[in-house]
């Protein structure tokens, strides 16, 4: 999965539209992100508005990698166009054909699918044609919420990895998940 880095990906699911940050999403991105209950089972945050700002600064620095190997999204409902959290896909090394999905919402949309659907966007944009052959993601075993997502999505459970990442001064565990290209499904719109 290459592309140059010129090039602005859009994509639209049943409620979502799944685009690229902009200048204007600061207040919402920062919102989230310096939420307690958003970033409890998260590697960072809660955030201050510096960093926030460092965050979407690195953002925009992938951005302009050749070839992309770092998409973050903005995750917008599509009726009101009201930005909603954020999500990305990683792809480490190329040539392994693999990526990592993350995601975070803020908490006021919680419970209604959106994380889902997001994560389905994610699935396809990452599997498109001569795209990924394997996607994984990790999360916090204590997070249920996170695990039915990704369960959901199609992915299955692979592993516990124990002390797996160094967060908020302590090891914590993460559950391992993934799914291959041939098992993913969704019918998004990608532009």
């Amino acid at each position: 999965m290459s592309r140059r880095r010129s090039d602005a990906v859009v994509v639209t699911m049943p409620r979502l539209v799944l685009r690229e940050f902009s200048d204007d999403d600061f207040a919402a991105v920062h919102e989230h992100g310096s939420d307690a209950d958003v970033v409890r089972f998260l590697p960072w945050g809660p955030n201050t508005e510096s960093d926030t700002r460092a965050t979407r600064s690195r953002a925009a620095a992938f951005r302009q990698e050749g070839p992309r190997r770092h998409d973050d999204f903005a995750v917008v409902l599509r009726a009101e166009q009201r930005l909603i959290g954020g999500c990305g896909l990683r792809v480490a090394e190329p040539d392994s054909r693999e990526g990592f999905i993350g995601y975070a919402l803020d908490r006021r949309h919680w419970g209604r699918g959106y994380a889902t659907e997001a994560g389905r966007g994610l699935l396809v944009f990452g599997f498109q044609p001569g795209g990924l052959h394997r996607i994984l993601a990790t999360c916090d075993p204590a997070n249920a919420g996170s695990a039915r997502v990704l369960e959901k999505i199609g992915m299955r459970r692979e592993g516990h990895l124990r002390e797996h990442v160094w967060a908020k001064r302590r090891w914590r565990d993460s559950l391992l998940s993934a799914v291959l290209q041939r098992e993913g499904r969704a019918e998004p719109v990608i532009q």
